[in-house]
């Protein structure tokens, strides 16, 4: 009985596992249109790569290093841009203001946002956490 557990145990999470790899490349004009929009006026002097569409999200990856994930309905998730900066108008105002202030001279490279609020990346290595109301929560370095 015990040898059969462990077996179904392992079927099971190699089943999520091949489930979670499944990216599936789809055409730019495949996303949402709301990704697509906002894609076409903060990224449009760039190129895609190559863009995939798992079962939670959509990526793209631009040819000059940038990454761009969007859920299922086209709302962003992250902008990874360490080979540039992420576009000044994605980011929300209240982060803007407090880069400023706190740490002058840098730029976000990234931004992440989940259900607990948004996660920056600097340029100087600085990793700043925020709640939905966008008080500060953590600061890595």
């Amino acid at each position: 009985m015990k040898k059969y557990l462990v077996l179904l145990v392992a079927v099971l999470t190699l089943g999520f596992s091949a489930k979670a790899d499944h990216d599936q490349v789809i055409n730019f004009n495949q996303l949402p249109a709301a990704a697509q929009a906002l894609l076409k006026q903060h990224f449009g002097n760039k190129v895609p790569l190559i863009v995939t569409m798992d079962w939670d999200d959509y990526t793209i990856m631009y040819d000059s290093g940038e990454k761009v994930e969007f859920d299922k309905q086209g709302n962003w998730k992250e902008f990874d841009c360490r080979s540039s900066q992420v576009p000044t108008a994605l980011i929300p105002e209240q982060i803007k203001a407090h880069i400023r202030a706190t740490f002058p001279g840098t730029t976000i490279i990234d931004l992440d946002r989940n259900r607990r609020g948004y996660e920056v990346k600097l340029n100087n290595g600085l990793e700043i956490e925020y709640n939905r109301s966008f008080q500060v929560i953590d600061i890595d370095d």
